[in-house]
């Protein structure tokens, strides 16, 4: 029996905006595959919507209650990318096979200024001067979103994920970003990582990585 494939979603995201518009999850059922798609804690339908960082401290460790026990495949974009590269670095002997997109030397680079700004921008008071941050904070606005949550969730302290989390991983791994990514390079992750293939978006950013035909065809061939 092919093994359910676990899809998360990056910040200020949900089940609803990232995954449905592209059919992936259509996609993935007519190949024999169950999807187990969730919403962050913090967006879309989650029953969590803490206006305190501190609530969301060990969001990993709670996600991984939630699953079911393995065998798992697991899809990742962005905050959701590293969400799961931090579950697989916890359980490595749960995962079979990982595909992250949205994500590369940025997860090796600590910007707290930057996490600040953006978190302003989604509880409504990005800088004019900070397109990231006003980005965001389009995406905050839709509906059914809670902007507080959102930006409680971007300043929760971070679980670790170094070269030697990372190195836990035994996965193999498909890193898939756009070469027009503020995430980048990729080359780091792919490097620190045991077991990872890089497969590269052309002239594609970081916002639509997710509706990309690139990415999905590498998630679909990852994953078998």
């Amino acid at each position: 029996m092919a093994n359910p494939v676990v899809l998360l979603h990056g910040f200020t995201g949900s089940v609803r905006s990232t995954w449905q518009p592209t059919g992936l999850i259509d996609l993935l059922a007519d190949v024999g595959r169950e999807c187990v798609a969730i919403d962050l804690p913090g967006h879309g339908a989650s029953e969590q919507k803490s206006h305190d960082p501190d609530d969301y401290t060990n969001l990993e460790q709670e996600l991984l209650k939630r699953l079911p026990d393995g065998p798992l495949d697991g899809v990742g974009f962005s905050a959701g990318a590293r969400i799961l590269l931090v579950m697989a670095s916890l359980e490595p002997s749960r995962w079979d096979k990982l595909v992250v997109a949205g994500v590369g030397q940025n997860l090796f680079v600590k910007d707290q200024g930057r996490g600040e700004r953006i978190a302003r921008g989604v509880a409504g008071n990005a800088a004019q001067d900070d397109p990231m941050a006003q980005a965001f904070s389009r995406y905050a606005s839709e509906p059914g979103q809670d902007a507080d949550a959102m930006a409680a969730f971007m300043r929760r302290r971070h679980a670790k994920l170094s070269t030697d989390e990372l190195a836990n991983i035994t996965a193999p791994t498909a890193v898939v970003l756009g070469t027009n990514d503020f995430a980048g390079p990729a080359e780091p992750l792919v490097d620190a990582l045991p077991n990872a293939t890089l497969h590269s978006l052309r002239n594609v950013d970081h916002f639509a990585t997710p509706k990309d035909f690139g990415f999905i065809d590498a998630v679909l061939s990852h994953l078998g």
